[in-house]
Formats: C-alpha cells, sequence, structure tokens
C-alpha cells in the first residue's frame, strides 16, 4: 500500500508532536485501524472463502488459549457461538477494542503469520492479494515505527525493539543528554537521525548520525578552546579530543577499541554506503546496518558528553 506524507503529518513534525523513542506499552488506535487496513489488502475478508477461513482459524486460537467460547464473550461462563460469517467482525472489533496491549500484539503476530506463511504459500487457497506478503510486513513494521512503538514483525513472530536495541538504555539517555542547548545542533541531527530511521530512509539516517556526531565533537573542541577547523572531518575531530586526554590517560588503553570504533565505525561505514556518490549501481542501506550505526552514535555521543563533564 502507498504510504502519504499527509499535511497533517507534516505539521505535527514540525510542532514536535512526534515520538523521539520507542515504546511498548500501548498500542495507538490509529496503528490498529492501519493494521486492519493491511489485513484487508491482503485478505480481502469479505471476497473470498478462504481469507475468512483464516479470521475463523485466528477466532478459534485466540478464544482456545484466552479460554473463552467467543472473543466478544461477556463472561468467562456463558456459552454463546459465532456465526461463520462473523469471524471476520468478531476478530477485527477485538483487536479494535481491547485494553490488554499484549492480546493486541497476539493479534497481530498470529495474522502476519498467516500472511507470512499461508497467503506466501498460497498453494490449496484463493487468496487474492492487493499486496504481497512482504509488503504487507514491510509496512506493519513501517507503522510500528511511524508511531514509535517498540516492536516489528520477523522470523514469524513480533519481537520488542528492546530485545535488539538499547533503546531506553542508549537512544533516551543521549537525547536527555543532547537537550542541553549546548548541543542544539547535533540535538537536532540526532533526531533527523532517528526519524529517518522510522521512515525507512536508511541512507539519510547514517548521513544525519555522522553529523550529529560530529557536531558533538566540534561543540567539546569549542568549549575547551581546542584548535580544529569548520571542515574537520570526523577522523580528524576524533585525533584532537584524543590529543586532549578527553579521556583520562590512565584509562586510554582500556579504550582503544573504542577509539577504533570511533574512527571505522561511523565515518567509514558512512562513507562507504551514502557518502559518496553511488556510481552506476544504487546502494542500498540495509535496515540492520542504519538501527546498529543509529545505536553507536548515541553511545559514543553520551560518552563523549558525560567525558566532557568529567574533564577538569
Amino acid at each position: 500500500m502507498k504510504i502519504y506524507e499527509l499535511f497533517s503529518k507534516r505539521q505535527k513534525k514540525l510542532r514536535g508532536e512526534v515520538p523521539d523513542v520507542y515504546q511498548d506499552e500501548t498500542i495507538p488506535q490509529e496503528l490498529r485501524v492501519q493494521i486492519v487496513h493491511i489485513w484487508r489488502a491482503v485478505l480481502r475478508d469479505r471476497y473470498t472463502g478462504d481469507a475468512r477461513q483464516v479470521y475463523e482459524v485466528l477466532h478459534q486460537e485466540l478464544s482456545y488459549e484466552y479460554g473463552k467460547f467467543t472473543l466478544d464473550q461477556d463472561s468467562d461462563s456463558s456459552y454463546h457461538s459465532v456465526r461463520d460469517d462473523s469471524y471476520v467482525t468478531t476478530v477485527i472489533n477485538f483487536f479494535l477494542r481491547t485494553d490488554d496491549m499484549e492480546r493486541a500484539i497476539d493479534v497481530i503476530e498470529l495474522s502476519f503469520r498467516f500472511i507470512d506463511q499461508d497467503v506466501r504459500d498460497n498453494r490449496n487457497h484463493s487468496f487474492f492479494p492487493q499486496i504481497s506478503p512482504d509488503e504487507a510486513i514491510n509496512e506493519l513494521n513501517y507503522r510500528f515505527r511511524e508511531h514509535g512503538v517498540g516492536y516489528q514483525y520477523e522470523s514469524g513472530q513480533i519481537i520488542k525493539m528492546d530485545s535488539q536495541f538499547t533503546h531506553s538504555e542508549v537512544i533516551k539517555p543521549a537525547l536527555i543528554m543532547l537537550s542541553d542547548p549546548m548541543y542544539k545542533g547535533a540535538n537536532e541531527e540526532f533526531l533527523k537521525a532517528h526519524e529517518h530511521y522510522r521512515k525507512g530512509r536508511y541512507k539519510e539516517c547514517l548521513n544525519e548520525c555522522l553529523k550529529a556526531f560530529e557536531s558533538c565533537l566540534k561543540i567539546i573542541c569549542q568549549k575547551r578552546r581546542w584548535n580544529y577547523g569548520e571542515k574537520d572531518t570526523a577522523n580528524r575531530l576524533i585525533e584532537i579530543v584524543f590529543q586532549h586526554d578527553l579521556i583520562d590517560s590512565h584509562m586510554k588503553s582500556h579504550f582503544t577499541a573504542l577509539g577504533s570504533t570511533l574512527k571505522s565505525g561511523i565515518p567509514t561505514v558512512r562513507n562507504r554506503l551514502s557518502g559518496h556518490g553511488q556510481g552506476p549501481e544504487e546502494i542500498t542501506v540495509p535496515e540492520y546496518i542504519a538501527a546498529y550505526i543509529l545505536h553507536l552514535t548515541a553511545s559514543n555521543i553520551l560518552l563523549l558528553a558525560k567525558a566532557d563533564e568529567e574533564l577538569k
């Protein structure tokens, strides 16, 4: 499904009304409705018997696991059946109305597992999807990022982003540190990098990561009155802060690996994948590279800022 950057979305971004970090406590209603739209694009819920059968299986598996006769059951002890033609409505209404966030995730996971496996296989069924399973999964993960919800569908299950990336331990502290007016420029660039990542613009994410990292180094140099050039690259700026013992000399041996990472991690990956001309073939930056660089940037910015605070 085509994703539009609507006027209202652009205005919210201008007002700063977009999530800065991921949360995993709620599934916004707008996101739930968008997920239902994805189902309809893939399962064509009211047009084919096989698609309706998917909803029936979803209903049966969820009801069984929750110890209920039906998903719309008002009382755990009452019994009533669901008509064959209303499984679609029952599953969708349960998903839209449940206050139990984890059960909402259950529905997403099971439904996209069907999309990923049954619809993809499509040998013994008559599915007529408007979009492919891969497109559906990609949009689901995009919508998670767009709403700042810390989950993604991967390898048949929904996983917390925190199980892969340390948002609460790295991203959030870095943002708090960068909220200091002194780091205003670096903060804006890092937030842009995070937004690019959520929007799936991974090359742009790498570029903004490097800008934020270089800005942080320049701010420290300026504060400390260490000579540097406005056009100095990350590698040169790294040399300057190490020459001035930003990290205490007696601890330097412990940061040899860090120095190597600072020199080769962010700058080199960025230069190779997005900083220079692409040539005859378009270079695609994988999501995992963008995620790694985003978190590496946050870790290094946080370390440098903390080291600056401690430096006498």
